[in-house]
């Protein structure tokens, strides 16, 4: 009987040992992003990009107020004022006044609305993505998007409407339009959580046109009922009107432009602070309600 030889089956030896730093293949490094301002950036940059893309947008946040400036504004920009204020700068500051806040109102509102009801900001809640980065980084693009409205509104008012101030001038102009959309935000994002996802940019609209004609954005008040110009003054959008004219404005011309006698600063200043701080209370309690029914 023929023997036949069994087949060694031990496994050899590994010839060097595994390094104990050394990282299994399939590990995934998770990509920096900065900490919280990486995140805040990223997310203005995806906005920005956004909405950029999106038509309706474009139309409505930027290329309304550059129209009714060129049809309005141009149209007798070379008149004086009884102070001297060309008829051309008055307009730019009216109409820019009206183009942030419909961004910060209707076009802020409206968007938080739609991710809201497609169940986007639910979503959020359930990942490590901070619910602040991404209401910051709204915020963050609509100030981008101020920037371009300016910026847009100041070339044509120099180079069409003869508009011609100093660079502290224009620098100011800039300053206020930021400071506009900050301060007029929580009104859209208190909208946008205490209406209906799918009824939000209706009340939006329904909100801001009368808030910009008895604000005087479009018409002197004077030329209005005196019940326009009596509401007014309890507008915070009137108040933010008044500022802006009052810093790039003698008083004599902004009481001819608006057909409203100026007030002090500091009460203009402290309706529009106050109702933005009112407002953004509103809008927090608004979304802290919401999260607490989603998760009972």
């Amino acid at each position: 009987m023929s023997t036949h030889a069994v087949p060694d089956r031990r496994v050899p030896a590994p010839t060097t040992a595994p390094s104990a730093r050394s990282a299994p293949d399939d590990v995934v490094h998770a990509r920096p992003t900065g900490g919280g301002t990486g995140l805040l950036a990223l997310q203005v940059v995806t906005e920005v990009r956004a909405s950029l893309r999106s038509p309706e947008f474009a139309v409505g946040a930027v290329v309304i107020p550059v129209i009714l400036y060129a049809m309005f504004g141009l149209t007798n920009a070379a008149s004086l004022l009884p102070g001297g204020t060309r008829i051309g700068l008055a307009m730019l500051l009216s109409l820019s006044c009206y183009g942030v806040v419909t961004l910060a109102i209707v076009v802020f509102g409206e968007d938080v609305a739609k991710d809201r009801g497609r169940g986007w900001l639910r979503t959020l809640r359930a990942t490590p993505f901070p619910t602040w980065a991404y209401l910051a980084g709204k915020l963050g693009a609509a100030l981008v998007h101020t920037l371009l409205i300016a910026l847009t509104m100041a070339v044509l008012a120099a180079t069409a409407g003869g508009v011609h101030l100093a660079a502290p001038q224009w620098a100011a102009y800039a300053a206020l339009m930021l400071a506009g959309v900050v301060l007029f935000a929580p009104l859209g994002f208190a909208i946008a959580y205490l209406a209906r996802p799918r009824t939000a940019a209706v009340v939006a609209n329904v909100v801001f046109l009368p808030l910009a004609f008895a604000s005087g954005f479009f018409i002197p008040l004077s030329e209005l009922p005196d019940v326009m110009g009596d509401l007014a003054r309890y507008l915070p959008t009137y108040h933010f009107g008044q500022l802006v004219y009052r810093a790039l404005l003698p008083a004599q011309d902004v009481e001819a432009f608006t057909g409203a006698a100026t007030g002090p600063a500091t009460v203009h200043v402290a309706w529009v602070v106050g109702s933005a701080v009112v407002l953004t209370a509103a809008a927090l309690l608004a979304a802290r309600r919401e999260a607490v029914t989603r998760r009972g």
